[in-house]
């Protein structure tokens, strides 16, 4: 089984407006609402391409509820512990030209609520794998990555970690199966300038020593970089396509990587996958299709 983790789960409400004018009245040309979190994102995606998993997180309100039937209207398997005050949050993003976001605050989770997440974790085994990813709300401990990590390390699950600054560094030796960061959180993680494939491969490498298994970097327009982890290296640029929009296409690449990996037990299939995976999504209003996926793994180059 595949386990998904968003701590601090949204409902996203996209706003397209014409001329944004601060301190106006301003009229919408259309709008669209989706479930948002980058854990949710993998778990939609893994379903897109034909592969369940279960989205684990916490649920507030009428948010949450909507959230939640928004999950399984997208075909995910959603078990959210029940939070009985506030509501989970609202993200709200304009789209006039530039792109705006407006981000909620998520609800208070309280001590005994994380408990029943950390009971529902102990459920897992070396094989399933477990995606953290995400920030976390200002109600958590700042190391609970590595406090599930730590609890999870004698089971031998395979952790997906896809976080950024200190949420990743810190998790690195607990030697997740899996990290993607892109080139500025590379750069962050390292403190080098990754302007060149090189120093890309430099800084994916540092990460591999300091304890990640795989590490994949997302490279935007120009595709990904993978090494894995035999330490062969394996790159690709991603297929050709107009920008739509940038959400969700990292998350889509976690999710391609885990089913390219899980179908064909090859590092190259898994980061193939990832690429397509990622592009399509780019080049869509929201999360791809599993056609629109295959679509884009055909136009990869071949390597």
């Amino acid at each position: 089984m595949i386990y998904t983790v968003t701590f601090n789960p949204s409902l996203d409400y996209i706003v397209r407006v014409p001329n944004l004018a601060e301190g106006a009245t301003n009229r919408s040309e259309g709008q669209a609402l989706y479930p948002g979190g980058k854990g949710i994102n993998v778990s939609i995606m893994l379903s897109n391409l034909g592969y369940a998993s279960k989205a684990l997180g916490f649920s507030a309100g009428f948010t949450g509820r909507e959230i939640e039937r928004l999950l399984a209207e997208n075909g995910c398997d959603a078990e959210f512990i029940p939070l009985h005050r506030g509501n989970s949050r609202i993200n709200i993003k304009i789209k006039s030209g530039e792109e705006t976001e407006i981000n909620g605050q998520g609800p208070h989770i309280p001590s005994e609520a994380l408990e029943a997440l950390f009971q529902r974790l102990d459920a897992c085994g070396p094989e399933d794998i477990l995606v953290l990813a995400g920030s976390i709300p200002n109600s958590l401990p700042t190391d609970i990555y590595e406090q599930i990590m730590r609890r999870l390390r004698d089971r031998k699950t395979r952790i997906v970690v896809d976080a950024t600054g200190d949420l990743l560094k810190n998790a690195l030796k607990y030697h997740p199966f899996l990290v993607k960061p892109n080139a500025a959180e590379l750069e962050e993680l390292c403190g080098i300038r990754c302007d060149t494939m090189d120093k890309i491969k430099q800084g994916a490498i540092r990460i591999q020593q300091d304890g990640a298994l795989n590490v994949l970097v997302s490279l935007g327009k120009d595709g990904a970089l993978l090494i894995d982890r035999h330490g062969q290296f394996h790159t690709s640029p991603a297929p050709s396509g107009i920008l739509v929009n940038s959400v969700g296409s990292g998350d889509s690449m976690v999710a391609g990587f885990l089913a390219g990996y899980l179908k064909e037990q090859d590092y190259a299939a898994a980061f193939r996958m990832g690429i397509a995976a990622g592009s399509a999504t780019a080049f869509q209003e929201w999360l791809a299709t599993k056609d629109q996926v295959l679509k884009a793994y055909q136009e990869l180059q071949p390597l």
